[in-house]
């Protein structure tokens, strides 16, 4: 063989052997893929592990933050209404959180609160006979829980109509009261669905939404969980920009409009259909609020 042959046939050899591969060897690679799959993997598992453990440390020292502070708030409180001492640590947190953990400004809402309390509700609570007039609007109903156990309430905005102001704080005020009082042990929050189909101008009471508006930031501060505005008519919107100006930061970020065609879908991402009121397809009839 002349040397040129057996040059050729040494780079051929060379280039096969190290172009091809056993099965064994081929093999060897997939399981190397696996391998590095499973680190992956386990990589990522880590990653939400460490960001759980970031999370729980970050919600223990906010907890521990609040303690600290509802305690001086407590004591501060206590210098300037004796009748502070019947507030329980969650009442103080709520009013804490609605004012970003500020003591003196959450230490001024509270005590306003409860001066208010005295002089709005001085038998403790609102009687229907001193609101029969709204009640007979038949415009607001409670029933079932949402997904987070938070009490669902439903207002019919195209049964109110626009009477005597008093009277709709005080129905606003029992209302509110009548849900707080139905909250599972350990809640706080509620859901409300405002309902507007058929409203119109009629019904429009800008002084009354506002005047509710305060009542439920002021004195029920963190009590709204979520508020959903359905069936919301065209003209709604001229109200509403009135009406807008006066809803603090924390409240507006809780408030949605929900178009007709995606309502029950909606819906059905924050309340199991068991425990949604018949009239938006779920199977529990509405209780009044009277009746709650």
């Amino acid at each position: 063989m002349s040397s040129y042959f057996r040059q050729k046939f040494q780079i051929s050899s060379i280039w096969s052997s190290s172009s091809s591969s056993s099965p064994e060897e081929d093999k060897d690679e997939g399981k190397v893929n696996h391998q590095e799959l499973k680190h992956e993997d386990d990589y990522e598992e880590e990653e939400e592990e460490e960001e759980e453990e970031k999370l729980e440390l970050e919600d223990q020292k906010r907890d521990e933050i609040e303690r600290s502070k509802i305690k001086i708030m407590r004591a501060r409180l206590l210098t300037q209404d004796p009748s502070s001492q019947d507030l329980d640590d969650l009442m103080i947190r709520r009013f804490l959180r609605a004012r970003d953990l500020d003591i003196d400004k959450a230490s001024a809402l509270l005590l306003k609160y409860l001066s208010w309390r005295k002089e709005f509700v001085p038998n403790g609570s609102i009687s229907p006979s001193e609101i029969p007039n709204e009640l007979a609007d038949d415009k607001l109903f409670m029933q079932g829980l949402d997904k987070l156990g938070r009490p669902i309430v439903v207002v019919f905005g195209g049964r109110h109509k626009p009477k005597n102001l008093e009277e709709f704080k005080r129905y606003v005020t029992f209302s509110l009261d009548k849900i707080c009082a139905r909250m599972p042990t350990g809640q706080e929050k509620f859901v409300c669905i405002a309902d507007l189909e058929d409203w119109g101008y009629t019904n429009s009471d800008v002084r009354g939404y506002i005047a509710a508006l305060s009542i439920l930031q002021d004195c029920y501060p963190e009590r709204l969980g979520k508020l959903f505005i359905v069936h919301a008519p065209y003209i709604f919107m001229t109200a509403w920009k009135m009406i807008y100006p006066f809803i603090d930061r924390k409240t507006k970020k809780k408030i949605m409009f929900l178009e007709d065609k995606k309502l029950r879908s909606k819906l059905l991402n924050d309340i199991d259909e068991s425990q949604l009121p018949e009239t938006y397809g779920g199977k529990l009839p509405l209780i009044p609020i009277q009746d709650c």
